[in-house]
């Protein structure tokens, strides 16, 4: 998919900001790779992919070279020069390079390896990092992270045929119904959560369906239709209507708060087709 013309101002408008952390490709001149959001390395990366850039334009594969450079033989990502290597970020970075189709990578072939090596008791992904202190709340995983990996693990050979990936999607399930904020980094189902907001990147209700959609353990599962109707019932005239977007996005055309947004409908669309007739018929 190339970028259609009427998107062509929103690629200009991202790329003008390649530069403002000092040094190109949206990171700066120590690397650090998820610095600047919204125009982050990661960020920019996944608006431009969203606006249909092709992962082998020059750009994206620069971007690419860089997150790669961050690598390491067990399969994390250091993406800053100093401080600790998070699950959260090996994730988010996974994810990325996953939708830029670098799913057979060995690189990344080791980093599915090193998630299913390290779930928690609970079937998630969690950092040992408690800003927030600790309470009964912290003994579970982060959901961001576990959502983020299982977005990388869609495009892997592990979809719906690994039964380790079971657990984190019962996990985040349950999280459906625990509702509260857990995990060391307190993510909760609350008001914000349950905004639709776009382009992807925090956990929310837009993409937690999404990701959900593309395993079988969720398709049929109480929860998660509870979920895909809290998300339909947002649908004006069968379109997505953004609700929530990060300030600095407020003037690109694709994601304007309050009016409906024609590539996060296409998402939607993608979620029906994950879920067959079932979805059909939900939507109906």
């Amino acid at each position: 998919m190339a970028v259609e013309s009427k998107y062509a101002s929103d690629v200009d408008a991202i790329l003008s900001h390649r530069h403002d952390l000092g040094d190109d490709y949206w990171t700066t001149p120590d690397k650090r790779l998820l610095k600047g959001s919204p125009f982050s390395a990661y960020n920019s990366a996944l608006m431009l992919l969203e606006l249909g850039m092709e992962p082998d334009d020059p750009i994206l594969k620069a971007v690419a070279d860089l997150f790669f450079s961050a690598w390491k033989q067990d399969g994390r990502f250091k993406l800053y020069p100093k401080g600790s290597m998070l699950p959260c970020h090996t994730a988010a970075v996974a994810s990325l390079l996953c939708q830029m189709g670098y799913q057979a990578d060995e690189r990344l072939q080791q980093t599915f390896r090193y998630f299913l090596e390290t779930q928690y008791s609970d079937g998630g992904w969690r950092c040992n990092r408690f800003s927030f202190g600790r309470g009964p709340e912290t003994e579970y995983s982060n959901p961001w992270p576990t959502l983020a990996a299982l977005n990388a693990f869609r495009f892997s050979n592990y979809l719906n045929r690994e039964p380790a990936l079971d657990g984190p999607v019962d996990f985040l399930l349950e999280h459906w119904v625990i509702k509260k904020p857990i995990g060391p980094c307190h993510y909760g189902i609350g008001t914000l959560f349950m905004q639709v907001e776009y382009p992807f990147g925090g956990y929310n209700l837009f993409w937690y369906v999404y990701i959900l959609s593309f395993y079988n353990r969720a398709k049929k599962d109480k929860r998660f239709l509870e979920a895909l109707a809290a998300l339909q019932s947002r649908l004006v005239d069968g379109q997505i209507v953004v609700q929530r977007v990060a300030p600095k996005l407020a003037k690109l055309s694709f994601c304007r708060k309050g009016e409906p947004s024609e590539l996060a409908t296409r998402r939607y669309h993608e979620i029906l087709s994950n879920l067959g007739e079932r979805g059909q018929e939900k939507c109906n």
